[in-house]
């Protein structure tokens, strides 16, 4: 019995440093080579500073940015920490009343807007930390944020179009325009006016 303990202690610490540290290692050092600024977290820097990732979702709230999905991650939304939705079902009476105080929100931020308000404008993801919003979304800004940065909305409108990302492989996922993104860009192209 003593030799099959030994054995099994063997291949257990054999196998930890296999797959605890070998492995880990191997995959993190071909990932900083091949795909660095995804291994670090797709972190975007404005003038040196780390601003947000392309990966997560984060409240813009001014006029002259474009806002995001809402976020049911955490107490006020949009915490890395407590990623997750709110899982309530379509007739949950707390779930009625958040959409509902969206679409005054939405409405009351762009009065210009007469359209149907795109659902992902009204609904969290699942994570809570969505990045990305539908390019209808966006369109649904575009007014508010060209009369905040005192641009045309047809440049702004531009704008949004060139940053549309496309399906993954050209059939995986849904066009999109992720937001960090689009905002940064716009700050660059259209500083806002104070």
């Amino acid at each position: 019995m003593g030799k099959q303990i030994a054995s099994a202690f063997r291949i257990m610490v054999l196998f930890t440093v296999l797959t605890g540290l070998i492995y880990p290692a191997v995959v993190t050092g071909l990932c900083q080579l091949l795909f660095p600024r995804k291994a670090n977290g797709s972190q975007v820097e404005v003038n040196g500073q780390v601003v947000g990732s392309t990966l997560l979702g984060q409240n813009f709230a001014k006029p002259e940015y474009f806002h995001p999905r809402p976020s049911a991650a955490g107490q006020d939304g949009y915490d890395g920490m407590a990623s997750g939705g709110s899982n309530y079902g379509p007739t949950n009476r707390k779930l009625i009343d958040r959409v509902g105080s969206s679409v005054t929100q939405f409405r009351r931020e762009n009065p210009g807007y007469t359209g149907p308000i795109p659902a992902d404008l009204l609904t969290a993801s699942a994570s809570g930390l969505d990045p990305d919003i539908s390019p209808a979304s966006a369109e649904a800004q575009v007014d508010r944020v060209a009369r905040a940065r005192r641009v045309s909305p047809l440049e702004i409108r531009r704008f949004v179009e060139a940053h549309i990302e496309k399906r993954e492989f050209g059939f995986l996922g849904e066009l999109r325009v992720n937001v960090l993104a689009l905002n940064v860009a716009l700050d660059d192209k259209f500083p806002a006016h104070h």
